[in-house]
């Protein structure tokens, strides 16, 4: 028996998803995060030694990385925030006329109480 890949009688946990709108403020924010990562490695790639070098001039660099991440993000976004808000709307519980269609895939539970 695989453990991987077998998800029946689990459920998915999607309290956490809320609204659209808090799942695109997540995915800008997951966008901001990746760009910062991506900046901060492109600078530990340094072909030479730095004219400066102190811990004063890495934390300077690490704020300035996390607000240039932000920008971009806010400005012109790579598409990875969208794309993860995108997949995870997916996810999210039916409302509406979505409800009443999935009660009828599964009618022992349409009438159900709580």
């Amino acid at each position: 028996m695989s453990i991987i890949g077998n998800t029946t009688g689990i459920a998915a946990d999607t309290s956490r998803l809320g609204t659209k709108a808090n799942l695109e403020k997540a995915g800008k924010q997951f966008e901001a995060v990746f760009v910062n990562m991506m900046l901060t490695s492109m600078r530990k790639a340094k072909l030479a030694d730095p004219l400066f070098d102190s811990k004063a001039i890495d934390t300077f660099s690490e704020m300035q990385d996390q607000k240039v991440a932000a920008t971009i993000t806010e400005h012109t976004p790579l598409g990875i925030g969208k794309a993860m808000t995108d997949f995870l709307s997916r996810a999210m519980p039916a409302q509406g006329a979505d409800a009443a269609a999935e009660d009828s895939l599964n009618p022992g539970t349409a009438n159900a109480s709580p």
